[in-house]
């Protein structure tokens, strides 16, 4: 090779590399904004539909086509715009495939269906800078998010335009966007004067918000190809719960776990790396010790016997076999913490250029849904020193927050039934009221549930068919044909009245275990929208009135030491032939009527309008057990009430 031919192969590898560490701004080109956006002194905002074309298969119902559309955020206001966060109201059944500077804000991973709308949040350019501070840079103050995507049924001449497009960031109004044509809609929204904030202009950092659940990802210590974080989640909802937890989120540049401690990879593969770029460039990294190199890790917790572990424990609040309850359980176990070594990969070798993950997701079992934002950049977290040295600051932190949500078309996981004193039937779970399987036998998916005898709450579904339709013989009722199909519920709560006299009354509640998982700490609740203020005692389990949201409509109850236990379902005496048994814990509770003057406890006072079990809301009735006679008690009733006590005696 001669001298000018090796010189120039030099250049061209020197300008590879320079290109490969220019910042991610700089690396892209910005569109001048559109000459409406001149006129806005706040953020502008426009939609604009670039090109689509026809996809396979042909449906003339439900056609779908390719679009191409760029998002414009631009800010020409005199604060910095943090966090930002837009509502594109997409209304054509769109699948996004693709989004560059952004993320969806409630966590999900592309591609996604955003046909009833979506929230898009800044990545990796959060902010966005005033013209002020920056002289008019457009690579600081705007950013171009450019979406692929799958919509149907919009075909040309007609542009398959969003219905609404508005800035969703607090303290900022927005009117209806306005068309520009046929392709585009613009918006621009100003502050909104009513808007009041504890914030103020000078802060760095936004403030730590507020949700049933928060994630923070601290960076402990950087070096210039790896850093240490601690991931630290904290639940904040008095009736949220985790059980078994597990956490994933999306690496966005590459990154892969070296180490952790306190928690473990659901999967140990190192493949991705060593097929990937990451063995490309850490050639004499031992990439047999690396734990992770998926791009979507799922993270689970430890068991407590790694507690004390010097290689895997050792971490304080960690390694609960993924066990967080809320903190008016236990204050001490309502947070989980775990550390992990993570390692970079170019353009980002520095000490100081840090990058979170995305699109966080976090679950249990038999527990609410969750929907977390994405990682919003907050001050410095600082670690209390056990020695009393002055605190640690973390170099940087972000924080995540999530909400409890009921995913559209989820089902329950667990369902009550009700039953009382004045009538002998008991009001059994909803059909299908946890979801509909497939069953050996056919039943009738909407037929309502058939009234029960007490005494077959005790047995599970499959064996309660000759109970139930000789009880309807002998009580006169209709049955349906086919018979109406089981709760498919794993856990199933009877709430009994018991008593009602003149001054107070008595309520039974029975907490069945149908699954073959045992419940640890077990909590369930109660909302009496009426009845709560009249709360005193019960006597097997620990109860005591809470205040939801300023309101004091509910009654938290948890198990008494060595009772806050309820086993998994067991085999009967003789499996042969005797049915399953469930896991059982009950309890009685009275209440006065001094301080709930006019309760009608037989006409529905006596009943929850809520129940929660660990967290999930269960599915209630969808009727009442009627009145239908005066008697005081029941001897079928206390035939149960017997049972389920001559059960919990032999299994202690």
């Amino acid at each position: 090779m001669g001298l000018k031919s090796y010189n120039l192969l030099l250049i061209f590898k020197l300008l590879l590399v320079f290109l490969s560490v220019l910042p991610h701004s700089m690396s892209q080109t910005e569109e001048a904004p559109s000459p409406a956006a001149n006129s806005c002194n706040g953020v502008f905002l426009s939609y604009t539909y670039s090109s689509g074309t026809k996809l396979k298969p042909t449906d003339p119902t439900h056609q779908p086509y390719r679009f191409e559309s760029v998002l414009t955020v631009l800010n020409n206001g005199d604060e910095k715009l943090k966090s930002w966060r837009v509502f594109v109201g997409f209304k054509n059944d769109e699948l996004l495939v693709s989004a560059s500077n952004a993320v969806l804000a409630d966590g999900t991973s592309l591609p996604a269906n955003v046909g009833n709308g979506t929230h898009f949040a800044g990545y990796p350019m959060s902010d966005l800078k005033t013209a002020i501070e920056t002289a008019g840079d457009l690579s600081q103050m705007q950013v171009q998010v450019k979406l692929v995507g799958t919509q149907f049924g919009v075909a040309a001449p007609d542009v398959p335009l969003p219905e609404n497009i508005e800035l969703a960031n607090d303290g900022f109004v927005c009117p209806t966007a306005s068309l520009q044509g046929k392709n585009e809609m613009q918006v621009c929204c100003t502050k909104d004067p009513k808007f009041k904030t504890n914030v103020t202009v000078d802060e760095e950092f936004l403030p730590r918000q507020s949700g049933d659940l928060t994630i923070m990802y601290d960076v402990t210590r950087t070096y210039d190809s790896s850093y240490w974080a601690q991931v630290t989640i904290s639940n904040n909802n008095p009736l949220g719960r985790l059980d078994n937890w597990k956490l994933s989120f999306d690496w966005m540049r590459d990154e892969f776990i070296y180490t952790m401690k306190g928690a473990y990879p659901y999967v140990v593969d190192s493949s991705d790396c060593i097929f990937g770029p990451q063995g490309t460039y850490y050639r004499d990294l031992d990439f047999g010790n690396v734990l992770n190199c998926e791009r979507r890790p799922t993270i689970i917790d430890l068991p407590p016997t790694k507690a004390n572990d010097t290689t895997l424990g050792l971490i304080p609040k960690c390694c609960r076999n993924g066990t967080i309850l809320p903190r008016t359980m236990d204050p001490s176990k309502s947070s989980s913490v775990f550390q992990m070594q993570v390692f970079k990969m170019p353009p980002d070798l520095n000490r100081s250029e840090l990058s979170p993950p995305q699109n966080w997701k976090i679950n249990g079992t038999l527990n609410p849904d969750y929907k977390c934002g994405p990682p919003v950049r907050v001050s410095p977290s600082q670690f209390p020193d056990p020695s009393g040295l002055p605190n640690t600051t973390a170099v940087a932190s972000w924080q995540v927050v999530c909400h409890i949500t009921q995913p559209k078309g989820a089902s329950p996981k667990c369902c009550v039934s009700f039953s009382s004193y004045y009538n002998d039937s008991v009001v059994p779970c909803r059909t299908c009221a946890c979801g509909c399987s497939n069953t050996a036998h056919p039943c009738s998916t909407t037929a309502p549930a058939i009234l029960l005898p007490p005494e077959a709450l005790l047995i599970p579904f499959e064996n309660r068919t000759a109970m139930a339709k000789a009880w309807a013989d002998l009580k006169h009722l209709t049955v349906p044909n086919p018979t109406p199909c089981g709760d498919n519920c794993g856990v199933s709560i009877n709430w009994h009245v018991y008593t009602d006299y003149s001054r107070g009354w008595s309520a039974r509640i029975t907490i069945f275990n149908w699954d073959e998982t045992a419940f640890p700490d077990w909590f369930a609740a109660v909302q009496m929208d009426k009845a709560t203020p009249g709360f005193q005692k019960m006597y097997s389990f620990n109860g005591s009135a809470l205040e939801l949201n300023g309101v004091n409509n509910t009654i938290f109850m948890q198990g008494l030491p060595g009772l806050n236990y309820i086993v998994g379902e067991t085999d009967g005496a003789n499996p042969q032939k005797d049915p399953r048994v469930p896991g059982k814990q009950q309890t009685v509770i009275s209440f006065t009527k001094k301080s709930t003057p006019g309760i009608n406890v037989a006409a529905g006072d006596g009943f929850p309008s809520k129940v929660f079990f660990n967290g999930e809301e269960c599915a209630l009735p969808s009727v009442l057990p009627t009145n239908n006679s005066n008697r005081k008690g029941s001897t079928t009733v206390l035939s149960l009430f017997i049972a389920v006590l001559v059960f919990m005696l032999v299994q202690q």
